[in-house]
C-alpha cells in the first residue's frame, strides 16, 4: 500500500526537465569522450606495430596489429628505471615533509587567540601571488649549498600556501569542546594534534597527499635547473629527453629508430603515467569529503 502511495505521489517530470536532462547527458558524455580518448589513443599506439602505426591514418580506436617491441625498448633503458627510483624517492620523502610541515603550520594557524595570527596569514598569502623569480631562487639554492642535491627538489616547496589554507580551515572546523576536554585531561599540543586533530581531518590529509604526490611526480623544471648529476634526475626529465629532444640513444633502437620512435614515445608516456593514476582510486572516497571540509565557508 505504501509503495502504491509513493508511486502516486511521485513528482512527474515536465518536458523542460526531460530536455534539460537529455542535454546534460549528451554534453557530459561528449566531455568524457573528449577527456578519455587522448589517453586511449596513447594506449592503442603503444601496443601497435611500428610499421603499421606509421602508415595508419584517421582516428585510432584499437591497436594496429599488436607488438610489445616499444615496451621492450623502454624497459631495457636503464635511465627509465633510474628515473623511477629517483621519482619514487622524491614523491615519498617530499610528500612526507610536505604533510608534516603543512599539518604543523595549519594547527598553529587554526588556534584561537594567537597573537599576530592575522599578520602571519597576510605574509603567507603574499607568497601565494608573488615570488622573487627564477634567478633569485637559483642564487638562493646555490648559496645554501643545495645545488645538485636531492634536497633542492624537496625543501624549496615544503609548504603549498593553498594546501596550508585548506588544512587550516579543516582544523578550525573541529569543535572547540573536544580540545577543551583534552586540555582538562592534561593533553599537550602534540597529543591534541596527533590524537584529535589528525584523526578528525584525515580526509583532508588524504587529499593533500594526492595533491603533493602528483605535484612531485610531475615536477621536472626544478630538476632541470638545480641538478647536473644525471643519476639524480627524476622520471619526468627522462620523459622530456625522449619526447621533446627525441634522444633515444639509450633505447637501443639502432637502424629502426625512425620506425619505432613514435610508438616508443607513447609507451614511455604510459609507463610514466600509470603508477600515479593508480593512487587515485585508493584516495577517491576521501577526495570530495576532504575538500568540502577544508573549503572556506562564508
Amino acid at each position: 500500500m505504501a509503495i502504491m502511495t509513493a508511486k502516486k505521489n511521485k513528482i512527474k517530470e515536465s518536458l523542460s526537465d526531460r530536455i534539460f536532462n537529455v542535454v546534460n547527458v549528451i554534453l557530459l558524455t561528449l566531455l568524457v569522450i573528449a577527456c578519455f580518448y587522448p589517453f586511449w589513443h596513447v594506449i592503442c599506439a603503444s601496443f601497435s606495430k611500428p610499421s603499421l602505426f606509421m602508415s595508419h591514418t584517421g582516428v585510432l580506436l584499437k591497436p594496429v596489429g599488436f607488438s610489445l617491441v616499444s615496451y621492450q625498448k623502454v624497459f631495457e633503458n636503464s635511465s627509465i628505471w633510474r628515473g623511477y627510483v629517483n621519482t619514487i624517492y622524491y614523491v615519498v620523502v617530499g610528500t612526507a615533509l610536505n604533510i608534516f610541515m603543512t599539518v604543523i603550520g595549519a594547527y598553529f594557524l587554526s588556534r584561537k587567540n594567537i597573537p599576530g595570527k592575522t599578520i602571519i596569514m597576510v605574509f603567507i598569502m603574499f607568497t601565494m601571488y608573488f615570488s622573487g623569480g627564477m634567478i633569485p631562487a637559483f642564487l638562493n639554492i646555490q648559496s645554501l649549498g643545495l645545488y645538485n642535491t636531492r634536497a633542492a627538489l624537496i625543501l624549496p616547496g615544503a609548504i603549498s600556501t593553498f594546501n596550508l589554507i585548506v588544512m587550516r580551515t579543516s582544523m578550525a572546523s573541529v569543535d572547540d569542546s573536544m580540545e577543551e576536554s583534552a586540555r582538562l585531561d592534561g593533553a599537550s599540543h602534540i597529543t591534541i594534534l596527533f590524537r584529535i586533530m589528525l584523526p578528525l581531518t584525515k580526509a583532508t590529509v588524504a587529499v593533500l597527499v594526492l595533491y603533493y604526490g602528483v605535484s612531485h611526480w610531475n615536477s621536472w623544471f626544478p630538476a632541470m635547473i638545480y641538478l647536473e648529476d644525471k643519476s639524480k634526475e627524476p622520471l619526468q626529465l627522462v620523459l622530456r629527453q625522449v619526447l621533446i629532444i627525441n634522444d633515444m640513444s639509450e633505447m637501443g633502437v639502432g637502424e629502426d629508430q625512425e620506425l619505432v620512435s613514435e610508438t616508443i614515445k607513447y609507451a614511455t608516456i604510459l609507463v610514466s603515467t600509470v603508477p600515479i593514476l593508480c593512487l587515485y582510486p585508493f584516495l577517491q572516497k576521501y577526495f570530495t569529503k576532504g575538500m568540502m571540509i577544508g573549503a572556506i565557508k562564508g
